[in-house]
C-alpha cells in the first residue's frame, strides 16, 4: 500500500539539492566553526554564506539573522529576551533611574493572541507566573482572523512586545502583519525618546514558503521560523532581531551568534537551511506554489461537496495555499485519524506537538467551535510533492471512514439514551 502524506504543516520531506548540499559537512567538511584553524574556517564559511542567502531572502542584513534549534527557541528568545531587556534598562524596585521615572507597580504588558503556537503561549504564560509580565490574549474572529482593532484597543502605556502568528499553523489563517506593524510604528511614533518602545514579534514558520516576509515592509522587529517546514533539515531554525531592537541572550555558555545564542553551531543544518532558503526564490517554486493551491481547492471543494457535514474551519480565502481543516458532525478526531493512518494516509488533527494531547485544539475553541466541534476536526496540509491523484484516494477513504465512525457514534449514543431512560 502505497502511503499519503498530508501533513506538510508538520514537516516536510528534505529537498534532494538540500540534503546534497549538507552531506559533505557531517564527515569531510566537519570543523567547528569558532575554531580559528583551517577546519574551522572552512565551516565558518559555509555559515556565514548561508546566513547571507537567508538575510538577502527576508532583506535583512547577515548581522541581524541568529541560528536556533527552532522556531520555539527563537520564540522563547522573543519573549523572554525582550522582558530581560527592559529590566536591565528599568529596575525591578520602580525607582529613579539614570533620569527615567518607572510607573509605580506597573509591569510591563505584552500582546498575543489565544490562538498561538503553544512555544508563544506557554512562553507568555511561563513569564505571568513568574510575575514578569501582564499578557493580553487576543481573540480571532470566527473566519480566523485577528482584527486590528482589536490590537490597537489592547495597546497600553506599558505595552513592550506585540507578537502575532504570521499563519496559523492549525488552520491556516492569515494575520494581516503589515497593518499591525503600521500600527505599531504610528504608536511608537508618539512616544517619548525616553519611553520603552513596542516591539513587533511575528512567528513566520508556516509563511516563509507562500507569503512576502520582507522585513522590512511587515514592519517587524523579529521574526522566527524553522528550515524543516521549507523543505530544509530538522533542528535548526532562525531569529530575525532588527538591528537595534531592546533584546538580550536568555542563555549563556558562548559568544556564537553575535553573543545571542549560545551553542556550537549546527553546520550541517544552517548549510541546508540555506539552500532550502535559496530554492524558495527559485522560479519553480512560484509555479509549485500555484499547483498547491490549485491542489487545496480541490480539496476543500471535493469535501465539502462529497461529505454531509463537513465544515472548512477559518478563512476560505485569507489561509495559507496549502492548508484545509475540517470538522466532521459526529466524527471522533482521534479514531478518523487513526483510522486514516491504518489506511496508509498521513494527517493530524491539530498541531504536530501536541497530536498526542487529548484535550480539544486551542485554536478551534478561539474561533468559537465547541468541544465537540473541536475533538471532530482534521488537518489535511498539503506540498509541493502532493498530486491530485492523492488526494482523491485520501478522500475516498476518508469518506468510508466517517460513514463507518458516525454508525459507530450512532450506536453508542442509542445505547447510552436506551440504558438512561429505559
Amino acid at each position: 500500500m502505497k502511503k499519503i502524506y498530508l501533513d506538510y504543516a508538520a514537516t516536510t520531506p528534505v529537498d534532494k539539492d538540500v540534503l546534497k548540499e549538507m552531506l559533505p559537512y557531517f564527515s569531510e567538511k566537519f570543523g567547528n566553526a569558532m575554531s580559528i584553524h583551517s577546519f574551522g574556517q572552512e565551516a565558518l564559511q559555509a555559515v556565514d554564506s548561508a546566513r547571507e542567502k537567508i538575510a538577502n531572502f527576508f532583506g535583512a542584513s547577515p548581522a541581524e539573522i541568529i541560528f536556533t534549534s527552532g522556531a520555539t527557541e527563537s520564540n522563547n528568545i522573543a519573549i523572554k529576551g525582550v522582558l530581560k531587556s527592559y529590566y536591565s534598562q528599568f529596575p525591578t524596585n520602580y525607582e529613579l533611574s539614570t533620569h527615567v521615572r518607572i510607573t509605580k507597580n506597573k509591569k510591563p504588558h505584552i500582546i498575543t493572541t489565544a490562538f498561538e503556537h503553544h512555544c508563544i503561549l506557554d512562553s507568555c504564560k511561563a513569564v505571568e507566573r513568574e510575575g514578569l509580565a501582564e499578557v493580553s490574549y487576543i481573540k480571532p474572529g470566527k473566519d480566523g482572523v485577528i482584527k486590528i482593532s482589536d490590537i490597537k484597543k489592547a495597546i497600553k502605556s506599558n505595552t513592550v512586545l506585540i507578537s502575532i502568528m504570521y499563519v496559523n499553523n492549525e488552520i491556516g489563517t492569515v494575520a494581516p502583519i503589515e497593518k499591525i506593524g503600521k500600527l505599531i510604528k504610528k504608536t511608537n511614533a508618539l512616544k517619548k525618546e525616553k519611553d520603552f518602545k513596542i516591539i513587533f514579534h511575528t512567528d513566520a514558520t508556516q509563511a516563509v514558503n507562500y507569503f512576502d516576509c520582507t522585513v522590512e515592509k511587515l514592519g517587524v522587529d523579529l521574526l522566527s521560523m524553522s528550515a524543516h517546514k521549507i523543505y530544509g533539515p530538522k533542528g535548526v531554525g532562525m531569529l530575525y532581531v532588527k538591528k537595534g531592537t531592546a533584546i538580550k541572550k536568555i542563555q549563556d555558555g558562548g559568544d556564537q551568534e553575535y553573543k545571542m545564542r549560545a551553542g556550537t553551531h549546527n553546520v550541517p543544518g544552517i548549510v541546508g537551511f540555506g539552500k532550502a532558503i535559496e530554492k524558495i526564490q527559485d522560479t519553480k517554486t512560484k509555479k509549485q506554489n500555484n499547483s498547491v493551491l490549485k491542489l487545496r481547492d480541490h480539496l476543500i471543494e471535493k469535501v465539502l461537496r462529497e461529505i454531509p457535514d463537513a465544515t472548512l474551519n477559518g478563512s476560505r480565502v485569507k489561509r495559507s495555499p496549502n492548508n484545509a481543516n475540517f470538522s466532521f458532525k459526529d466524527v471522533e478526531g482521534e479514531g478518523l485519524l487513526l483510522s486514516l493512518d491504518m489506511e496508509g494516509v498521513a494527517c493530524s488533527t491539530g498541531s504536530a506537538c501536541s497530536s498526542g494531547a487529548l484535550s480539544p485544539s486551542h485554536v478551534l475553541l478561539s474561533i468559537g467551535l465547541k468541544a465537540e466541534q473541536a475533538h471532530g476536526s482534521l488537518r489535511l496540509t498539503i506540498g509541493k510533492y502532493t498530486t491530485k491523484q492523492e488526494i482523491n484516494i485520501a478522500i475516498k477513504k476518508l469518506k468510508v471512514i466517517i460513514e463507518r465512525l458516525r454508525k459507530i457514534s450512532g450506536s453508542v449514543l442509542e445505547e447510552y439514551y436506551d440504558k438512561k431512560y429505559l
